[in-house]
């Protein structure tokens, strides 16, 4: 496969991947690495595996492909694609949480003396440094990092980096308990999604909707938070980002234990008392204690759509459709229905003017 075919495939590996159809590009982009004679091809498409697998949370691939790239690019002799190829060897260590490494490999990114294109890259080095520091806990060098970083970002007018670099400033200011700047820094980034990001993907938007939400949290501001959320959550669902996913489902836990301890405490409460009156053979409080027990799980919605069974009472596999309502996944697949149940049902409610 030549230079310009090599092309062709990367260009409709990526139409796939930006269409959410994830399967049908890697599986494109995996026939070029393995037909491709351009080096330069190979190395691209190699960045674009790297990508996609971190996106998809599968960051033991990504680090093989990272491999790769560096491979790739010492045979080039191009220090250019070797600043590229070690800043994604960086950004791997980094996924896997090795972060002595993510530290070495940025410096030495950072010490190559490349061309005009390795020194754009130093800003996003700068940010990969500054998430190896702050996962070290060594929260002086982070910021320092991070400060580096938006100088780069304001330099060459990146709003893409500076995006990235406002959500990373949030993520420390809640760790160092000043949550009026964690929330505004993804302020900041919404904003620039907003003026700028008309063609970024919109993992930026999730990505910022998110730490605006856990600052929301932070400042008891729990509406807030639960609809930043649900933003992040829907995107993340929609590309099929399973680390962002995690990140939101723990979200959304820690905001429903703050809004709703009261409910859950209640809950606790008819569930032991209904034990009580049922060892005593006292039926009418029973009864009561059940009805009780039941408005309880409806209100706080413990319960599957279609088989109407609790949810979390067994090991069963859940399904999150992008509306946020979750389902048992066997109910999904034996149901076969299209869209949200819960979703259908509340549109059908009558309106009364």
């Amino acid at each position: 496969m030549g230079q310009d075919q090599t092309k062709q495939q990367i260009e409709k590996g990526l139409r796939l991947y930006q269409s959410n159809q994830t399967d049908k590009a890697l599986h494109v982009w995996t026939k070029v690495l393995e037909k491709t004679s351009d080096p330069g091809g190979k190395f691209r498409v190699l960045g674009c595996l790297i990508t996609a697998h971190s996106e998809m949370g599968k960051y033991k691939d990504m680090l093989k492909y990272a491999l790769d790239q560096i491979d790739t690019a010492r045979e080039m002799e191009d220090p250019d694609y070797l600043t590229e190829g070690y800043l994604n060897l960086a950004r791997s260590n980094e996924k896997l949480c090795d972060f002595q490494k993510t530290v070495s490999y940025c410096k030495t990114c950072l010490n190559m003396q490349g061309t005009t294109v390795s020194l754009q890259l130093n800003g996003q080095v700068c940010l990969s440094m500054g998430n190896a520091f702050l996962g070290l806990s060594v929260f002086q060098k982070a910021l320092e990092s991070y400060e580096k970083a938006l100088r780069y970002a304001h330099n060459n007018d990146d709003k893409m980096l500076e995006c990235r670099v406002c959500c990373s400033l949030g993520n420390i200011y809640v760790q160092l308990k000043d949550y009026e700047k964690a929330l505004f820094f993804p302020c900041k980034a919404a904003e620039l999604v907003n003026d700028y990001g008309k063609g970024w993907s919109l993992k930026y938007r999730a990505m910022s909707q998110y730490h605006m939400s856990v600052a929301y949290r932070k400042l008891e501001r729990l509406p807030d938070a639960m609809e930043c959320c649900e933003e992040s959550m829907k995107i993340a669902l929609q590309h099929g980002d399973r680390p962002l996913q995690a990140l939101c489902l723990l979200n959304f836990a820690d905001i429903h234990r703050s809004r709703r301890d009261v409910d859950l405490c209640t809950l606790k409460v008819h569930c032991l008392s209904e034990g009580i009156y049922r060892s005593r053979g006292q039926q009418e409080e029973l009864r009561e204690q059940v009805v009780k027990f039941l408005q309880c799980v409806e209100e706080l919605e413990l319960y599957c759509g279609m088989c109407g069974e609790s949810i979390g009472d067994r090991d069963q596999k859940l399904q999150a459709l992008p509306c946020s309502h979750i389902f048992h996944l066997k109910c999904l697949q034996t149901n076969g229905t299209k869209g949200c149940p819960k979703c259908f049902k509340s549109s059908m409610k009558p309106a009364f003017v």
